[in-house]
C-alpha cells in the first residue's frame, strides 16, 4: 500500500546531493520512486525568517520578549520536529531511525521552551524551574545520536580521538568555570549553579561528543558529523551567553541566545541532510586522526594556559584546582604530542613501504607508465630505463612526449592526446618513440586515463562520479599506458612480406598484386587512371623440359631483375605464378602500351642457360615474351581486369608472340566467341542452358530404330545454339568436363528408361571424353546412373574416341574392361579419323565401330572410298564387331551401305537429332520406306 510522503518531500533532487535516498511511490500509485529530499532552503529560510523576527523584537519591546520569545523558539522547534516526523515516513526504516532521534531531541527542546514562555522568564531566565528538566533530557538523547552516528558504518573512536575529546573538555571545562562566573560579576553562591555552570559543562561535553562524533565516522559521513560539530558549537554559545545573563541581564545576551539556539536547530537538519545513511555502511573507517581534532584540542589548551598564566600575571593567586588542571593539560597535551609523533613515523614508514611496492610493480612491469601534464609535458616515467638505449625517467621529465615520437607518427599520437576523445578511443594505436642511440622503438597504447584521478582523494561523494572530462580539459594531463611492440611489429612485418612476396623472385605475389589493383580501381574512380600488364614468357617450357626447373627458376629470377630494372619506380611489378608477371601501371592506356613494348623488347633475346648439374652449359634458348594490356575500369571488378587481360595476353600469343595487344582491340570475332563462350560455360549448367537431343540409329535388317545417340547442346542467351565441338575442348581445358557428363549420365539414362518403361527395345550411345575416362571416375560415374535410373548395363553403350590410346594406356584398358565386365557396350567413336589403332582391336572390349563421316564421302561413286568402306564392315565381321555407319545424308550414301554389307546406319537421312519431347513419336513414325532406295544404275 502506498504511503503518502512527508511535508517537504520533493521529486527533483537538489543540486550537490550525493547519495539521494529512494522515496516511496507517490499517491497516484504510478510506481515512479522519487528521491526523499530534505527542504533544505525551505528550512532554512524559516529559521532565519524567525531569528530575524524574534532578535527585532527583543531590541524594540523587550518587554514582550519574556513569554514571546521562548514561545516562538518553541513554535518554531515544534514546526521542525514535524517536518522531520513527515519526512521521516518517505525514508527507508535505517536512516528514518536516526532522524526520529533527532525528532524526539526537538520535541524535547520545544517543550522545555514552551514552560519558559508559559512562565514569562524569558529566554535567559535567572533561576532555573521545571522547564530545565526536558531541556536537560535532551542532552543524552542527543549524545545516543552521536554514538548512532559513529557506529552505523563500523567506525570506531580511537585512542587519539579519546585524548583529542579529554583535553578539549577539561579546556571548555576550564573556560567556562573561569570566564562565565567572572563575567556574569555575580558571586558563586548567589548564581544559579546548573545556569551559570551546568549548562557551559553540557555544552562543553557535546562539544567534545561532536569532535569524537567527527573524528569516529567514516569518510562518507565526515560531512554530516562537521554540521552537527557546528550544531554543538552553536549550543555552546547559547549556554554561555544564558549563563552571562544571569549576572547581566541584557537585550544583546537575548539576542544571540536566540539567535543561536536556532542556528542550532538548522545545522542539525543539514547534519542529517547531509548523512548518507546506509549506503555509507561497508565503507573503511578514517585511517588516521582528522587534523580538525588535534586543531582543535591544541588551540583549547593552549588558550587555557594562556589565560591563567595570564590571570596570574596580573596578580591574581592561582588556586589550587587551577595549577592541577594546567598540569593535567599540559601532560595530556605532552601525551597528544607523542602520540602524534608515533602516527606520523607509522604512516610515514607505510607510505615508504607503500611507494617501494608501487615502484618495483610498476618499472617491473611488461608495459610502460607515462604521466602528462595538461601541457603534454612527461611529469613521471615508468620503464622507461629498461635496455642499454632507453632513457632514463629523470631524461624524460620536463620535456614534450612529441619530441620524442616520430614525424610519420604524431597524428596517431595527436589522436591520443585530442582533447575530449574518449579514453578508449586511443586503444591500439601504434607510434614509434625515440631512443638514447637515434633509433626508434614501436609502442601500442593500451590504455590512456585523465590524470585527475592522481589527486583525488576517494570520498563517498565522489565515488562514481567522471574525474574529469580527458585530455586536460579540466587542468589535469593524461596517463599513458604503453606496451613495448617492438618485436611484434618485426615479426608482423616479415610475415606480411612473406604472405605478399613471391619466395623465388621476391616479388610482389598475387596477393598483393589483387591489393593494389583494389586500391589501383578505387583511385581510378576519382580520375587517377591505372592499366593492368599481364606478360607471360614464351618458350619458357622448353627450359624446364631441357635444361631442368632449376635452370628454369634461375631464368626467373633473371627476368624479376630486368623488369625492376625496366619499369618505373611508381610502377609494381609482381609475379602471378609460373612464368607469368604483372605490372600495375599508374597511367594511361598509351603510357601503360608503351612501357610494355619497352619491357618486350628489353627480354627479347638469345638466352644461354646456366650450368646445372646434368644439363649442358652449351644450351641457348631464344625466349621472349607476350603482353595484354588492359585498363582499370571502376565498374567492374579487380578479378574482370585480370581475365581481360588475360585474354589480350591470349591474343598476342595468337598474332605470333613476342608483342602487345590491348583488350578489345587485337581479337577477332572467332577469339571474342570463344573467350565469352569460356567466360559463360561455368554457369550454363547452373541456368539450365545445358540440353540433350536424339538421334536415331536404324537397323537395316529389323527396319527399325534400334538406338539412340545422346547429342549434347548448349543454347547460349546472346549466341544462340552452340555445338558440343565447339564448347566440350572448352569444358576440357577448364576442368568442367567431369561435372557436365555426369549430368548428362543422369539425364540420358533417366529419359531412356522412360522410354523403356513404355514398350520401346532401344538401347542409348553416350560419347565419353578422354578426360572424363583419365579422372578415374567413369566406373562408379556411370554406375551410380544406371543404378538411379534403373537401367540394366546393357542398354548403355559408352562412345569414346581414338584419342584415349594416346595418355594411359593401362588406365583406359582397365576401365574400359570394367565397364565391359558390367555389361555395358563399348564403341569407338569416329573411326579412322585420328590415330590408327588397329593394333588394339584386337585386345580392346570394343563391340562397336562407328565409321567417321568422312569414310562416307564420295562412296557413291568413288572405288577406293567404297573398298575402303567395304574393309572396314569386314574387319568388324571378322572381329565380331558391329559396324555403324555415321553421316548418312542421302540416299545414294544408304544404297551403297547396304549393298556393301554396312547393317547400322545413323544419318540426318534417316532421322535428325530431336529434342526428348518428340522423341516417342519419331521413334514410333519411322518410315522403313526409306531403307527400300536401290543404288544407282552406272
Amino acid at each position: 500500500m502506498a504511503r503518502r510522503p512527508g511535508p517537504g518531500v520533493t521529486a527533483a533532487a537538489v543540486p550537490g546531493r550525493r547519495d539521494p535516498m529512494p522515496a516511496p511511490r507517490g499517491p497516484t500509485g504510478s510506481g515512479a520512486a522519487s528521491p526523499a529530499v530534505w527542504p533544505r532552503a525551505v528550512v532554512v529560510g524559516l529559521l532565519t525568517t524567525v531569528a530575524v523576527g524574534l532578535g527585532l523584537v527583543e531590541v524594540l519591546v523587550p518587554a514582550w520578549t519574556g513569554h514571546l520569545a521562548p514561545l516562538a523558539l518553541a513554535v518554531a522547534t515544534w514546526v521542525l520536529g514535524a517536518l522531520v516526523v513527515g519526512f521521516c515516513r518517505g525514508l527507508e526504516p535505517a536512516r528514518a531511525l536516526t532522524w526520529r532521534a533527532f525528532a524526539v531531541v526537538a520535541g524535547l527542546l520545544g517543550v522545555g521552551h514552551g514552560l519558559r514562555g508559559l512562565a514569562g522568564v524569558g529566554v535567559n531566565p535567572d533561576v532555573s524551574g521545571l522547564a530545565d528538566l526536558p531541556l536537560l533530557a535532551s542532552g543524552p538523547v542527543t549524545v545516543l545520536l552521536c554514538v548512532r552516528l559513529v557506529r552505523s558504518t563500523g567506525g570506531r573512536v580511537r585512542p587519539q580521538v579519546v585524548l583529542d575529546a579529554t583535553i578539549a573538555l577539561i579546556s571548555l571545562g576550564v573556560l567556562m568555570g573561569v570566564v562565565v562566573p567572572a563575567a556574569a560579576g555575580a558571586p558563586d553562591a548567589a548564581a544559579d549553579p546548573l545556569l551559570t555552570l551546568g549548562y557551559p559543562v553540557v555544552s562543553a561535553v557535546l562539544c567534545a561528543a561532536g569532535l569524537v562524533t567527527f573524528a569516529g565516522v567514516s569518510a562518507g559521513r565526515r560531512r554530516a558529523a562537521g554540521w552537527l560539530l557546528l550544531a554543538f558549537a552553536s549550543l555552546a554559545v547559547a549556554m554561555i551567553s544564558g549563563a552571562l545573563a544571569v549576572g547581566m541581564p541584557s537585550v544583546v545576551l537575548d539576542v544571540v541566545t536566540s539567535t543561536t539556539y536556532l542556528v542550532m536547530l538548522g545545522a542539525a537538519t543539514l547534519a542529517l541532510a547531509a548523512d548518507p545513511g546506509p549506503s555509507a555502511v561497508g565503507e573503511a573507517p578514517a585511517a588516521a586522526v582528522p587534523l580538525a581534532g588535534i586543531v582543535v584540542s591544541y588551540c583549547l589548551a593552549f588558550g587555557v594556559v594562556l589565560l591563567l598564566l595570564g590571570a596570574w600575571a596580573l596578580d591574581r593567586a592561582p588556586a589550587p584546582v587551577e595549577a592541577g588542571v594546567l598540569t593535567l593539560l599540559l601532560l595530556l597535551t605532552f601525551a597528544r604530542t607523542l602520540v602524534w609523533a608515533g602516527d606520523s613515523a607509522r604512516l610515514t614508514r607505510q607510505v615508504l613501504r607503500t611507494e617501494s611496492y608501487f615502484r618495483t610493480l610498476v618499472h617491473s612491469a611488461a608495459d610502460i607508465t607515462i604521466v602528462l601534464d595538461h601541457r603534454s609535458q612527461i611529469t613521471w616515467a615508468s620503464g622507461a630505463g629498461r635496455g642499454p638505449n632507453a632513457w632514463a625517467a629523470r631524461d624524460l621529465e620536463g620535456r614534450r612526449l612529441q619530441d620524442f615520437v616520430h614525424e610519420e607518427d604524431r597524428a596517431d599520437l595527436e589522436g591520443v592526446l585530442r582533447r575530449g576523445t574518449d579514453p578508449q578511443d586511443g586503444r591500439g594505436r601504434v607510434f614509434r618513440l625515440r631512443t638514447r642511440d637515434g633509433g626508434w622503438r614501436a609502442f601500442e597504447t593500451v590504455r590512456v586515463v585523465s590524470s585527475a584521478a592522481l589527486h583525488a582523494v576517494p570520498t563517498a561523494q565522489s565515488a562514481g562520479r567522471p574525474a574529469g572530462p580527458p585530455g586536460g580539459r579540466d587542468g589535469h594531463g593524461l596517463v599513458l599506458h604503453l606496451r613495448d611492440v617492438d618485436g611484434r611489429r618485426t615479426s608482423e612485418r616479415e610475415l606480411e612480406r612473406l604472405a605478399y612476396t613471391d619466395y623465388l623472385t621476391g616479388l610482389p605475389n598475387r596477393a598483393r598484386l589483387m591489393a593494389a589493383a583494389a586500391s589501383a580501381r578505387s583511385r581510378a574512380a576519382d580520375g587517377a587512371p591505372a592499366c593492368l600488364l599481364l606478360l607471360d614468357l614464351d618458350g619458357f617450357k622448353a627450359v624446364n623440359d631441357i635444361a631442368g626447373h632449376e635452370a628454369g627458376d634461375l631464368l626467373l629470377v633473371e627476368v624479376a631483375a630486368r623488369l625492376r630494372t625496366t619499369v618505373r619506380d611508381r610502377d609494381l611489378v609482381g609475379r602471378l605464378g609460373g612464368d607469368e608477371f604483372a605490372v600495375l601501371v599508374p597511367a594511361g592506356l598509351e603510357e601503360a602500351t608503351a612501357l610494355a613494348e619497352r619491357i618486350v623488347a628489353e627480354l627479347h633475346g638469345v638466352h644461354r642457360s646456366v650450368p646445372t648439374p646434368g644439363a649442358s652449359p652449351d644450351l641457348v634458348f631464344d625466349v621472349s615474351c607476350s603482353i595484354g594490356v588492359t585498363a582499370l575500369d571502376p565498374a567492374e571488378e579487380v578479378p574482370t581486369a585480370f581475365r581481360q587481360a588475360d585474354l589480350a595476353l591470349r591474343a598476342a600469343k595468337a598474332a605470333g608472340k613476342d608483342c602487345v595487344r590491348r583488350h578489345g582491340e587485337a581479337a577477332d570475332s572467332a577469339t571474342g566467341r570463344r573467350t565469352q563462350l569460356a567466360r559463360d560455360l561455368p554457369d550454363a549448367l547452373d541456368r539450365g542452358q545445358l540440353r540433350l537431343a536424339y538421334q536415331p540409329v536404324v537397323g537395316l535388317a529389323e527396319r527399325r530404330v534400334l538406338g539412340l545417340e545422346a547429342l549434347l547442346r548448349w543454347d547460349h542467351p546472346l549466341l544462340g545454339e552452340v555445338s558440343p565441338e565447339e564448347f566440350v575442348p572448352l569444358a576440357e581445358d577448364d576442368g568442367l568436363i567431369v561435372p557436365i557428363q555426369r549430368w548428362v549420365l543422369d539425364q540420358a539414362t533417366a529419359e531412356l528408361a522412360g522410354l523403356l518403361r513404355q514398350g520401346r527395345d532401344l538401347q542409348l550411345g553416350v560419347n565419353i571424353s578422354v578426360r572424363h575416362l583419365q579422372a578415374g571416375c567413369l566406373v562408379p560415374d556411370v554406375a551410380a546412373a544406371l543404378g538411379r535410373a534403373g537401367l540394366p548395363p546393357r542398354r548403355l553403350m559408352l562412345e569414346v574416341t581414338e584419342s584415349l590410346f594416346i595418355g594411359d594406356q593401362n588406365r583406359a584398358e582397365g576401365d574400359l574392361s570394367t565397364l565391359h565386365d558390367m555389361g555395358c557396350v563399348i564403341s569407338l567413336d569416329d573411326f579412322g579419323r585420328g590415330y590408327s589403332t588397329f593394333a588394339y582391336l584386337a585386345r580392346l572390349p570394343v563391340d562397336v565401330l562407328k565409321m567417321d563421316r568422312e569414310f562416307l564421302a564420295g562412296i557413291e561413286d568413288d572405288e577406293r572410298s567404297a573398298a575402303l568402306v567395304h574393309s572396314v564392315i569386314d574387319l568388324g565381321r571378322r572381329l565380331d564387331i558391329d559396324v555403324v555407319a555415321e553421316g548418312v545424308e542421302t540416299p545414294g550414301q544408304l544404297a551403297a551401305l547396304r549393298h556393301l554389307g554396312c547393317r547400322y546406319l545413323q544419318g540426318f537421312l534417316l532421322g535428325r537429332p530431336t529434342a526428348p519431347a518428340e522423341l516417342a513419336a519419331v521413334i514410333d513414325g519411322f518410315d522403313a520406306a526409306l531403307l527400300d532406295v536401290q543404288p544407282a544404275l552406272g
